[in-house]
């Protein structure tokens, strides 16, 4: 395994020949990430001389790209942001939920990532203050965080959601804790987020707010649409909860590794060939264990930019 590999080198290697041969459907925040992680720690970007007052040895430090979306460039803003957090903790237990969407709904979400990707925000954090507050009679709050990859950088959007145990009551006089292993009942947190998940898409077709096209081109009919809504209101929709964290320090580490993460660490690139890119992931049926998958070099940069996150238009 390479210990220098990193995206930057496979969109140097391969990014220009991806964009060539999918110019019409390679948007503007794709070709900005593809040139920005390109160029990151490259003379492209300039850099600066470190030298050494005692032997005069010197070494040349190139520029970071600074990109949302580059692996290298996050553990700076990991570190700064756990920093102003430390202080926001509360002297209590915290619990890690995940809010994950069916396929299907992951497929209409990648022709409308903001609208979906809204929703699924939106959709989470309710689902958890109103059980909450049916269940614990208490005013709940929690940090939500968006993934959108599997380990094969597959599409699959979930929220990663981290709550105290416990919560205000209504009158925010007293605090309301859970109980020590168990914040809320799962099965219960599901049904609500898909409920309000479903009724937030509803609402957003009938403003008009979704585009539709490929395998998602028949849900543009008002009534077809429906009938698939009503399709989803009868499976289970995955939401899992984990024991609580050890200690406030271990909330902590576990919020900074998650905020700050993209699709793909650079630790995670094995190799790569003139035509091929190998990665290492977790086996699904074995998760302590690990495998490798090679893709074409195209395939993994599609797989890549699925990840990217438009910027906002206002």
């Amino acid at each position: 395994m390479s210990d220098t590999l990193s995206v930057g080198d496979v969109f140097r290697a391969h990014g220009a020949a991806f964009i060539a041969e999918r110019a019409a459907s390679v948007t503007k925040a794709q070709r900005i990430t593809i040139d920005r992680l390109a160029t990151c720690r490259t003379a492209a970007l300039g850099g600066h001389i470190y030298r050494c007052d005692a032997c005069g040895f010197e070494r040349i430090g190139y520029n970071s790209c600074r990109n949302r979306h580059c692996p290298g460039c996050l553990a700076y803003r990991s570190a700064k942001w756990l920093a102003d957090r430390v202080e926001e903790l509360l002297p209590v237990p915290y619990f890690h939920v995940v809010f994950t969407v069916p396929e299907t709904v992951a497929a209409l979400a990648l022709g409308n990532k903001e609208v979906v990707y809204g929703i699924l925000f939106k959709a989470a954090g309710r689902a958890l203050v109103e059980v909450a507050k049916t269940r614990l009679d208490a005013q709940i709050g929690a940090l939500a965080v968006l993934h959108t990859w599997s380990q094969t950088l597959t599409h699959h959007p979930h929220v990663h959601c981290v709550a105290p145990g416990g919560g205000l009551s209504a009158d925010r006089s007293r605090w309301i804790r859970s109980k020590p292993n168990f914040l809320l009942p799962v099965r219960v947190l599901s049904k609500v987020f898909r409920g309000k998940f479903l009724d937030g898409l509803r609402r957003a077709h009938a403003k008009g707010e979704l585009r539709f096209g490929g395998s998602t081109s028949r849900l543009a009919d008002p009534a077809e649409f429906e009938r698939w809504v009503w399709g989803l209101r009868k499976t289970d929709w995955v939401v899992y909860a984990k024991k609580p964290f050890g200690s406030p320090e271990q909330v902590l580490k576990y919020l900074a590794r998650y905020t700050h993460r993209v699709a793909i660490s650079n630790r995670r690139l094995v190799a790569m060939t003139e035509t091929t890119v190998t990665l290492r992931h977790r086996d699904r049926d074995a998760p302590d264990r690990t495998r490798s998958l090679t893709l074409k070099a195209g395939e993994f940069v599609r797989r890549f930019l699925l990840h990217v996150l438009e910027r906002r238009s206002g």
